[in-house]
């Protein structure tokens, strides 16, 4: 397993053996006062460990198990919510995109670019966040096994877009559930480009609820650690202040208290790791 390529966001250094940086946040914009106020704390507690920190919100949850869920304030009120966030607080920000269209939109205002699980292999979509030039985050589908994801950072490299990070959020296993593989780290570790962990994701028991999917948020500590271990250059954790009031994805979250914790756990496993 090889040390990857370090992708440079500002001051913060993704990847090449640096330490991890954490991508975290809401599932979903709820409100700007919810944005604002779970950016401002991650901020806080992410600072105090000096663990490097990209703010996550979907605007728009666009694959969600049932029509009536909630979604989002949708791309246009979520992306200058979001740009908000990114200047009020000096943060880089990350979004999901769902089309073309987003995708052109969302490279004016985001950091970084998210293709969702269910969209990695839409060729266009990829191909167009890829021409945006900022950096894209892959999340490699659970229907896919890691080698697969070659041809995924082929299609962005097609764009001369070398910024690529390629996220691993578990496989399914049967209905109603997902597995993490960590061996699917160390394969796309080895494309050259800092792979990240979805460590919130990865505990989800999709569609588990009938109208909703749901989740174990109890394993998120111990699959964040056996990663690390592994080789991940980034973790990914959606947090929020009472999950259980969540709109979106509410049984698979971090508590938001429970994160400083959480971190200073995974420094200690990445120091003793990397020894």
């Amino acid at each position: 397993m090889q040390n990857t390529k370090t992708i440079k966001l500002g001051k913060i250094k993704i990847g090449g053996g640096n330490p991890f940086v954490l991508i975290a946040g809401p599932c979903v914009i709820e409100s700007e006062k919810s944005v604002m106020e779970h950016a401002e704390k991650l901020k806080k507690v992410t600072g105090k460990l000096k663990v490097p920190f990209i703010f996550k919100a979907s605007y728009d949850k666009a694959n969600r198990t049932s029509v009536n869920s909630y979604r989002g304030p949708g791309i246009e009120k979520g992306l200058k919510m979001l740009e908000k966030v990114k200047k009020a607080f000096d943060i880089p920000i990350l979004s999901d995109v769902h089309s073309v269209e987003e995708a052109n939109l969302g490279g004016n205002v985001l950091d970084i670019i998210q293709i969702p699980a269910f969209l990695c292999r839409q060729t266009d979509i990829v191909v167009a966040a890829g021409k945006t030039g900022k950096i894209v985050n892959v999340k490699k589908g659970q229907f896919l096994a890691p080698w697969d994801m070659e041809n995924v950072i082929k299609k962005i490299e097609s764009t001369s877009n070398k910024q690529i990070i390629i996220t691993d959020r578990g496989v399914s296993f049967g209905y109603n559930n997902l597995v993490t593989d960590l061996k699917a780290l160390i394969i796309m570790k080895d494309y050259g480009y800092p792979v990240c962990f979805d460590a919130t994701h990865s505990v989800q028991k999709p569609g588990a609820l009938g109208g909703k999917s749901g989740g174990d948020s109890k394993f998120i500590p111990y699959l964040s650690k056996a990663a690390l271990c592994c080789g991940a250059d980034v973790l990914f954790m959606e947090v929020h202040k009472d999950p259980s009031k969540a709109l979106s994805d509410g049984a698979n979250m971090l508590k938001l208290s429970e994160l400083e914790s959480v971190l200073k756990s995974l420094q200690n496993v990445e120091k003793a790791c990397k020894g």
